[in-house]
């Protein structure tokens, strides 16, 4: 009998957040010199996906990417603009991706061609995993244009689209080759979108830095008010956070059970689906984090006035913490996510919490009938806040 055959290699992975702003100022020439970064002396294929959002808010934007490959035509081949349907609903099917996959093979774009998305979290997961697929993976460039994908979907090693009723069911992990936040995008932002994306920045305060979470206490009423200046240093600090966490977290592609970034989002995940979808990830996600931090205060890990402190917070910034559930049908059916989330991950079941502010505490049995008394007592409190607001 032959003896077993072992192999083992490292593969090493690099790539590179920029900051801009007006990416496609001609006079600008970031995106231009990470293109030669890659290949300096010949010209590149470069296929572009937008967000449809996107491309109605900022009405030049196709003409201006256009012009600027135009004017550094002798690095940059511009084969196509794709314009596809933005939001959640882009990941809910695979029409869209079978649009990219269709492009990319009629215009021969290959693993030395990019594929440059601009858009929001969704888009960039729903492209990303096109990209990935195609040719066993074409080169991506992420372009984020809300505050949550900004600081936290595009920053990471993932892609996904929705499948079988659950959340990022079909993925790869699949790092891109840059990604370039351009701040002008935010501009154009309804205001539960500035909102929204602040959740993942509290969500990593909370299990990993005590003192950015004091800034954002500190700057809640700034943050809700869009002060440029604080909401550029929260994207930066949450986008840092992450991806610390991604390079020395030991477990990049998640192949363990503990996902800390994964804070509030057995319930935000579960949300999503049971409203449509009708809900921003970000709100979903304040929603879900404010359940946890409540339950984790009802096991005893944190006291009620870190609680309240953490709840304020939410507040200040102008979440809606109130869960749409009020029968106990409906509360099953959200809790019915702890397990589908154990599902997700694999393995023994494993909900990050918090045993203090910028500490994180790993649990892995959950106690139903504790976390619907969480439930009642967020929603009571919310309530019962809303009514008073109502009454003044």
């Amino acid at each position: 009998m032959f003896k077993p055959i072992e192999q083992e290699f490292k593969v090493s992975y690099r790539y590179t957040l920029h900051s801009t702003k007006g990416l496609f100022d001609l006079e600008n020439e970031l995106f231009k010199s990470i293109i030669q970064e890659y290949k300096k002396n010949s010209r590149v294929k470069l296929l572009f996906v937008i967000d449809d959002g996107v491309a109605n808010a900022h009405t030049d934007l196709l003409k201006n990417i256009e012009s600027y490959c135009e004017k550094y035509s002798y690095n940059l081949s511009h084969i196509k603009n794709i314009v596809v349907k933005g939001g959640e609903q882009s990941k809910n099917s695979d029409g869209s991706v079978d649009k990219i996959l269709k492009a990319i093979n009629e215009n021969a774009i290959c693993r030395h061609s990019f594929v440059v998305v601009i858009g929001g979290g969704a888009v960039i997961d729903m492209v990303g995993y096109a990209a990935a697929i195609a040719h066993r993976g074409v080169k991506l460039i992420r372009i984020p244009t809300t505050v949550l994908s900004q600081n936290d979907s595009a920053v990471g090693v993932k892609n996904s689209i929705n499948a079988f009723g659950k959340k990022n069911f079909l993925g790869t992990f699949a790092p891109p080759y840059s990604i370039i936040n351009d701040s002008e995008f935010l501009n154009t932002l309804e205001q539960r979108d500035w909102i929204a994306g602040i959740a993942e920045a509290l969500k990593v305060a909370l299990i990993k830095d005590l003192d950015f979470f004091v800034y954002l206490e500190k700057h809640a009423e700034k943050l809700r008010e869009r002060d440029y200046e604080t909401m550029q240093y929260t994207i930066y600090k949450c986008a840092e956070i992450h991806m610390q966490h991604i390079a020395h977290g030991g477990d990049p592609f998640e192949s363990g059970s503990s996902r800390p970034l994964d804070f509030g989002h057995w319930a935000a995940h579960k949300l999503e689906h049971l409203t449509d979808y009708s809900l921003r990830h970000g709100e979903a996600v304040a929603k879900g984090i404010v359940l946890d931090v409540t339950y984790a205060h009802l096991i005893g890990l944190i006291t009620e006035n870190e609680l309240k402190r953490i709840v304020r917070v939410f507040e200040a910034i102008g979440f809606d913490l109130r869960f749409p559930v009020e029968s106990e049908t409906e509360m099953n059916r959200l809790l019915n996510g702890i397990e589908e989330f154990r599902e997700h991950l694999g393995g023994q079941l494993t909900i990050t919490l918090i045993s203090g502010i910028g500490t994180k505490h790993d649990v892995h049995e959950i106690d139903n009938y504790l976390m619907k008394r969480a439930l009642q007592s967020v929603n009571d409190t919310t309530n019962l806040k809303v009514n008073q607001r109502a009454n003044h």
